[in-house]
């Protein structure tokens, strides 16, 4: 997929050379792979779809999403997640089947709710018992019956960015497993006229390159499982395990085939049913960043460049947190090439400054690189997830195209926005 051509010493992304892709769509550019997309969804079949009866996959579609992707979902044979109104009309408007999406967030509004019920939209993951009695009196006001999930904070704490853990006891997501709470809600969903209480769900934190936390979270749900048994006589018929698997984004990170998590799941929850004498539950994953970060990379066309002397030199290139937040927001650190100098020793240290008016808008610090000049593009790697989705216009900056590669052919999917596009809705 990545590639050096030896005739222009360019570098080629999807069969594709990425000089003329940033000559023919402009900069900053987000390019997508298709092979790669199709591959990870390839590898979901072969090693969990097929390999483990009862079970599901789920794209985690705030990664990335647009109308193309949703077909391409489609096409590969796997459900959506959304988490908002927006993600959700996206998908209708894409003729993704409703009945596979999943519908999660932990405050939706009435609106974006009477959208999915309307919808028919297959499973809703209830965040908290003000939702539940919502999505009920929205049920009843459609004359539907709605099948829900209870998003559960399991309390474990994974070893990743604060802003991305999501499984600890304190956190914004989901039902605590703390006093009578969850017993609560069990009670009301099995009470509710319009509501089918179908299992559980968690999610433990993103970017993970270990399965612990997981197997922990998995163990804890089991019992719950078991609990509400007891307690209620609610039988869990599904258990939606998240997603969370870590992709390569720089030297140093070491991202684990998708079965190191997956076997690991299936092999606990088998374990734990047999030893509760439960019946296994469909079993469902939601990779989202695992799908298309890999399959992503951001062009950038070098403008100013500033030196100062014994302190450091300053690269800046035509976007920064607009199209990519995340160095800003985590102190993410990228993968990045000099797209039309691949054969050049590297022989400077130089940073890579963001345009806005920011002093925090710093793409890469301390980035070794061959002698660069105004006009070299730069291309950096595994920015298929959270790059595009978390786009903003901040400065009043337009946000940049998308283009799809696939076997050396390249389509536009999101044209580039225009400085018209930004006043649209001013009055």
């Amino acid at each position: 997929m990545n590639a050096i051509n030896k005739m222009t010493n360019h570098f080629y992304f999807g069969g594709c050379d990425t000089i003329e892709l940033a000559k023919k769509y402009g900069t900053p550019l987000y390019v997508m792979n298709e092979e790669h997309i199709n591959e990870r969804c390839q590898e979901i079949r072969d090693d969990f779809l097929n390999k483990y009866e009862n079970t599901k996959a789920v794209y985690a579609s705030k990664a990335f999403l647009t109308m193309k992707m949703c077909k391409i979902i489609e096409r590969e044979g796997l459900g959506i997640d959304v988490v908002s109104g927006g993600e959700l009309y996206t998908a209708i408007k894409a003729d993704f089947p409703m009945e596979k999406i999943i519908f999660h967030g932990n405050n939706k509004t009435l609106d974006e709710i009477e959208i999915a019920v309307k919808n028919n939209v297959g499973r809703i993951v209830v965040d908290n018992l003000y939702e539940l009695e919502l999505l009920n009196s929205v049920a009843q006001a459609f004359g539907k019956n709605v099948e829900i999930l209870f998003r559960i904070t399991p309390g474990v704490d994974s070893h990743t960015h604060k802003y991305i853990s999501t499984g600890q006891v304190d956190s914004k997501f989901g039902i605590p497993l703390k006093g009578d709470i969850i017993n609560e809600a069990v009670k009301k969903a099995m009470d509710l006229s319009n509501i089918m209480l179908m299992g559980f769900h968690f999610h433990v934190g993103s970017q993970l390159f270990d399965h612990s936390s997981h197997i922990k979270a998995v163990k804890i749900l089991v019992k719950l499982m078991d609990d509400m048994k007891k307690k209620t006589g609610f039988v869990t018929r599904e258990l939606n395990t998240g997603g969370g698997f870590g992709i390569y984004y720089k030297k140093g990170d070491e991202p684990k085939p998708l079965t190191y998590f997956t076997d690991a799941i299936m092999e606990t929850i088998i374990d734990e049913c047999k030893t509760y004498g439960l019946l296994i539950p469909l079993v469902i994953i939601e990779p989202g960043r695992w799908i298309v970060g890999e399959a992503g990379i951001t062009l950038y066309t070098v403008g100013a460049i500033k030196e100062i002397p014994d302190v450091r030199t300053y690269v800046g290139v035509d976007g920064g947190i607009p199209d990519n937040p995340r160095p800003a927001l985590y102190g993410a650190k990228y993968d990045v090439v000099v797209a039309n100098k691949m054969d050049q020793e590297k022989d400077e240290v130089v940073t890579i400054a963001g345009k806005c008016c920011e002093s925090g808008d710093i793409l890469r610090y301390d980035l070794e690189v061959p002698k660069l000049h105004s006009g070299d593009i730069l291309a950096f790697k595994s920015t298929g997830a959270y790059n595009y989705s978390m786009s903003s216009n901040y400065n009043k900056i337009p946000r940049p195209a998308v283009v799809m590669v696939c076997n050396g052919e390249d389509q536009l999917m999101v044209r580039r926005e225009t400085y018209e596009d930004l006043l649209k809705n001013e009055l």
